[in-house]
């Protein structure tokens, strides 16, 4: 992209001190005051999708917002720790950057807005079609821990990460806030310090002393899925130091409160915990009511208190708010404290789409770790996963639900949430349909619609067909485990995609949001029949009762029984609120005071998920494909044979029944499928029928997918 200009007036506004509240119009919500620090242009694209504009010219405007909130309102007095971060006014303040991808010519735009939530400071890429379409896409800061791609920056460019700036709590006579924090090493080895990772940034906290006798490290052999730890040793506090050390600048090493340094090197056969005294947690709830603020402000308002006008004002009609992955569990728990009502009153967005997304983010208590992942002790699992109110009698929880408080104040939007096989063996999906007990599927109000891509892994693969075919494209290169230095898999990536499912999603959710076209039913694995099924297609997550066979590369057991990632239930101490995920966590680490059941898609003879939405590749397969992978022994050993977090995996079918015969294949080869290359083409044109006939496919994708098929390798 070009960059065209940049503002030459930057305005600077402190973050404290009154302002005179000046509203531009009755909706608007407290942004007081944004700033444009960039605007580039975006080159004009073409679609050939039916009823699309052609050559709309597109513009990034980057800049950052400054909001003020009153801890008084009900709205915002839900978020932990807001009396303690009050200026002397009384007001709580922050700083939140935002990009906004717009038309230039705002009469070209489709009305619609998509609010996207960023991951981890970063922006995904605002789809081509959606821009030949005319939206408009916005993304506004909400973590807020300051820490690596979400560190304060003074101004904000499309190039950089989105951030938020909030006060950090402290007592109401001026002194700190404290609480023993723990942050973790994995996999590691030599003499060089390592820095406390969480997912992909730093721990955002730090030690009050880097006294070692004022804090606990130790060391573990291993972990098992239900938290159980293993040959646990503590290290002397003369063995260790927070310290940067090196070969060149040996233990104890340079002062440094970010690194630990250990006088006999790191053994990357076993993981490091430490246990320490933190000061000054930073307020994160205030990424939730930012976030809210942001996009109704750039929905409803016509300018700032000052004067600057909204760049998008009077065009947006409707709003769906975006998030994917970590982001979407951000969504979920944003409208479970309720902020999708306005500081006004009335809707912030009419539709919420949670991608891949199956918990709540924990982000609205002091300490929180906004970027962790699914390592043992990240919260994020407690209280109402599911959208009604159902009870909890397994955690001993009462009634609830995510759609309560919105329900309460009837700004409950439209809801689409979308999954693949990766969010239930690793990102612990299943409680959110059958509860915690796993008694029966519990019921969908008709404002939700809930679509299962089966066998995928997280976000979907790279699609194509030679991707599926032994010794081509991703069937020779290592997978990754996500996660804080996991690991790598024993099997090559999980190539079924998302896209075009997705690409269907996203034009029945406009539909239904803008013209109020309901879309396709709920479909995915239940414990009951559905129609047209001799049982349910949901057991319990084991090889036997899912019925998964015994596969070359595999060993014959897995999955076990505690190969899934479960949910469970830790005991963070009585100042916690289980039920919000709020409150004060005193235990750290917490213990686990016992492990849910958890739950899997049941599969056909080859391995393959049942349950889900039509996807022409699972209709004409071309192996096994599985939502985990199982980590490898190697120079990360850390969690060899467990579950390779949340990537997944596949296993090719042989060509031919000898080569089949030859492994103790039980599947069938691909000769003894389809024949021919022709008949595995005649085989995915079928699928792709189906899927556009039951609205999970574009006819334009159909095309392409067949088009990819007749070139492909497969039998050739």
């Amino acid at each position: 992209m070009q960059k065209l200009k940049q503002n030459a007036l930057i305005r600077h506004v402190s973050l404290v001190g009154a302002v005179t509240l000046a509203l531009a119009a009755p909706t608007q919500a407290r942004v007081t005051k944004i700033v444009i620090d960039e605007t580039v242009a975006m080159p004009a694209i073409s679609s050939k999708h039916p009823g699309d504009q052609s050559n709309i010219t597109y513009e990034i405007i980057s800049g950052r917002a400054f909001g003020e909130l009153d801890p008084n309102k009900p709205h915002n007095a839900i978020i932990q720790d807001i009396e303690l971060a009050k200026d002397p006014d009384g007001k709580v303040r922050y700083v939140a950057s935002f990009v906004i991808h717009k038309p230039v010519d705002l009469k070209t735009a489709s009305g619609l807005m998509w609010h996207d939530v960023p991951n981890r400071g970063r922006v995904y890429a605002f789809s081509p079609r959606e821009q030949a379409l005319g939206d408009i896409m916005i993304a506004t800061a909400w973590q807020g821990d300051n820490s690596g791609n979400t560190r304060v920056r003074p101004t904000n460019s499309s190039k950089t990460g989105q951030f938020l700036q909030v006060p950090v709590a402290r007592q109401p006579n001026g002194d700190p806030v404290t609480g023993e924090v723990f942050g973790r090493i994995v996999n590691r080895s030599g003499k060089a310090s390592q820095a406390l990772i969480v997912q992909s940034n730093p721990l955002p906290y730090k030690p009050v002393s880097l006294d070692t006798s004022k804090a606990k490290l130790t060391s573990r052999g291993g972990e098992t899925m239900h938290g159980q730890v293993i040959d646990e040793v503590r290290i002397a506090d003369s063995d260790w130091a927070w310290a940067k050390c090196d070969e060149k600048n040996p233990f104890p090493g340079t002062p440094d409160a970010t690194q630990i340094c250990l006088k006999d090197g790191y053994d990357p056969k076993r993981l490091y915990q430490v246990v320490f005294t933190a000061a000054d947690p930073y307020v994160l709830g205030i990424g939730f009511a930012a976030w809210r603020d942001l996009g109704h402000f750039f929905k409803t308002a016509a300018k700032d208190d000052a004067g600057t006008a909204n760049p998008i004002a009077g065009v947006v009609k409707h709003s769906i708010g975006r998030g994917v992955s970590q982001s979407g569990n951000f969504l979920r728990g944003w409208l479970h404290l309720g902020f999708n009502q306005a500081e006004q009153g009335g809707k912030v967005h009419d539709g919420i789409w949670p991608i891949i997304a199956g918990r709540r983010i924990a982000l609205n208590f002091r300490w929180a770790q906004a970027d962790g992942v699914l390592e043992l002790y990240q919260a994020g699992s407690e209280g109402p996963q599911w959208w009604l109110p159902h009870p909890d009698p397994v955690r001993g929880l009462p009634s609830a639900g995510i759609l309560g408080r919105c329900t309460a104040s009837d700004t409950c939007p439209k809801v689409v949430e979308h999954f693949g096989s990766a969010e239930v063996w690793a990102l612990k999906l299943t409680p959110e349909w059958v509860g915690t007990d796993g008694k029966t599927d519990l019921p969908l109000p008709n404002s939700v619609r809930r679509y299962y891509i089966a066998s995928s892994h997280h976000g979907g693969g790279a699609g194509g067909f030679d991707t599926s075919l032994p010794g081509v494209g991703l069937a020779k290169t290592p997978t990754t485990c996500p996660g804080n230095n996991f690991g790598m898999g024993i099997l090559p990536s999980n190539p079924v995609p998302h896209t075009q499912t997705v690409n269907a999603i996203r034009v029945h959710f406009r539909n239904w949001v803008m013209k109020g076209i309901e879309p396709p039913p709920s479909r995915y694995p239940t414990l009951a029949a559905q129609p047209g099924q001799k049982s349910g297609t949901l057991a319990l997550a084991n090889k036997q009762d899912i019925g998964f066979p015994t596969l070359p590369g595999l060993r014959p057991t897995v999955p076990e029984a505690d190969f899934i990632m479960p949910v469970l239930d830790y005991d963070w101490g009585p100042q916690f609120n289980a039920l919000d995920g709020s409150g004060i966590p005193t235990n750290a680490p917490p213990p686990v005071k016992q492990v849910l059941k958890m739950y899997a898609p049941k599969v056909d003879q080859d391995g393959n998920e049942l349950g889900g939405v039509p996807v022409a590749l699972l209709d004409a397969p071309l192996g096994t494909y599985l939502g985990w992978n199982i980590t490898a022994d190697g120079d990360k050993p850390f969690h060899k044979g467990q579950i390779c977090n949340y990537v997944g995996g596949m296993i090719p079918f042989a060509r031919t029944a000898a080569e089949r015969t030859a492994t103790n294949d039980p599947r069938l080869s691909l000769e003894e499928r389809y024949g021919s290359h022709e008949g595995y083409v005649a085989a995915l044109i079928k699928g792709t029928e189906r899927a556009v006939k039951e609205g999970f496919l574009l006819p334009i994708d159909a095309t392409q997918l067949i088009e990819q098929a007749r070139a492909s390798k497969v039998l050739r």
